[in-house]
């Protein structure tokens, strides 16, 4: 009785374990996603992106706001053509990150 007690207690160990490794937020504290600064200027592309991403309207890694000017803040965004910081794809399945688009507020939730 106790082999079988303990090796339910060692099984949801593991399963919590896994469970919490797949909730984990994508993004880091320092706002950043596989060290790629998530604010800045951002070009949308059609291939070969930076961080695929999949617009939600709830239940997102990273509300963004995007604005025309100084995208120095978790979650700015300005859209730009040449010399971005990053490159992002949006996508509708299989997502790296899903965010939100936000007027006021945007960074990690």
């Amino acid at each position: 009785m106790k082999k079988v007690i303990g090796s339910l207690v060692l099984l949801g160990s593991v399963f919590a374990l896994g469970i919490s490794g797949v909730m984990a937020n994508k993004i880091s504290n320092d706002c950043t996603y596989n060290g790629i600064k998530l604010y800045g200027k951002v070009k949308i592309v059609e291939r070969f992106p930076d961080i695929k991403v999949q617009k939600k309207d709830a239940f997102q890694d990273l509300s963004v706001q995007y604005v025309k000017a100084f995208p120095d803040a978790c979650g700015k965004w300005q859209v730009v053509d040449t010399f971005p910081d990053f490159t992002v794809q949006f996508v509708d399945r299989f997502p790296d990150i899903t965010i939100r688009e936000v007027t006021a507020f945007p960074g990690i939730k």
